[in-house]
């Protein structure tokens, strides 16, 4: 969309290629090749694609890298895989979402062929020539349900899990989508990157950070007030439009306090009407569930 510093994608030497963490959608593709030219290398360097999870911003631009780099790998979890390599219905449902922006604001989605996939269930270590320690796969739904997080030495790439902060100041926010918003998961993946021995935290939106208890603790608190402030007036009877009013005004109020100006480009990332409607229908699939099932 013409904003820099919205969509991160991260690059390391294996020894064995390069690895790319996430690829943007397909409109970001000619960013991204200047991006490695500015680092003196080359898409065609690139063996290995680790997908944290396969929203379009993350993974969009998969199939197109698959095609264009005939050795190179695409990592995923075992319950995005199918998505990858047949994403006629993802690309429905995302329709069914953005409507007639699909192009402006994604491009196209071309699938992986299944040959090319290395799928993960979280728990691996990939072997890498040139990282000692490989890189550990750590499953983190919350976010996703096909959420994963990559440990690289001092490296942690964490997706989405690690919330979103687009300015050191900011505290982190949660991006909460439709469809498979897990607060209770989100919190068990929080408790198990924050005690990784990493120095440094990778965030797709955006940035990189020094690895500490400050940003987990800030992420936590803001999953919380997010999900009192949509469950609250869920259970008041309001409707989303008027909820998603009220969300939008006290996210603007409570980013402004942060960074003035910081708004615009933070609800461009992360829409709040978005992560009022994956939160509501988180509070929705939770009503259904038996009650020892909450406990």
């Amino acid at each position: 969309m013409g904003v820099a510093g919205s969509i991160a994608c991260y690059v390391f030497d294996t020894g064995d290629g390069l690895a790319l963490v996430d690829t943007g959608p397909s409109t970001t593709l000619p960013a991204l090749e200047r991006g490695l030219n500015r680092l003196g290398r080359d898409l065609s360097e690139v063996r290995h694609i680790l997908l944290t999870h396969i929203h379009f911003d993350h993974a969009g631009a998969a199939g197109h890298l698959a095609q264009r780099l005939p050795d190179a790998k695409v990592y995923v979890h075992e319950r995005g895989a199918g998505h990858l390599s047949r994403p006629e219905r993802l690309l429905a449902s995302a329709t069914q979402i953005y409507g007639d922006q699909m192009e402006t604001l994604w491009g196209d989605m071309l699938p992986v062929p299944e040959g090319r996939l290395v799928i993960l269930r979280g728990g691996e270590t990939l072997a890498f020539s040139g990282l000692p320690q490989g890189v550990k796969v750590h499953y983190t739904p919350g976010h996703a349900v096909h959420h994963l997080a990559y440990h690289a030495e001092d490296d942690l790439y964490v997706g989405d899990v690690g919330g979103i902060r687009i300015a050191i100041a900011q505290t982190p926010r949660p991006p909460t989508p439709p469809p498979d918003i897990d607060l209770e998961a989100w919190a068990a993946s929080v408790a198990l990157l924050r005690n990784l021995p990493a120095r440094r935290i990778h965030l797709t939106h955006f940035g990189s950070y020094v690895h500490t208890a400050a940003h987990w603790d800030g992420l936590l608190a803001s999953i919380h007030t997010d999900a009192a402030r949509v469950g609250q007036r869920l259970a008041a009877g309001e409707d989303l439009e008027s909820i998603t009013r009220a969300f939008t005004a006290e996210l603007h109020t409570n980013l402004s306090a942060e960074i003035p100006g910081l708004t615009e480009k933070f609800i461009l990332v992360c829409p709040p009407w978005m992560g009022v409607q994956g939160l509501a229908r988180y509070f929705q699939k939770r009503a259904k569930r038996p009650m020892e099932d909450q406990a």
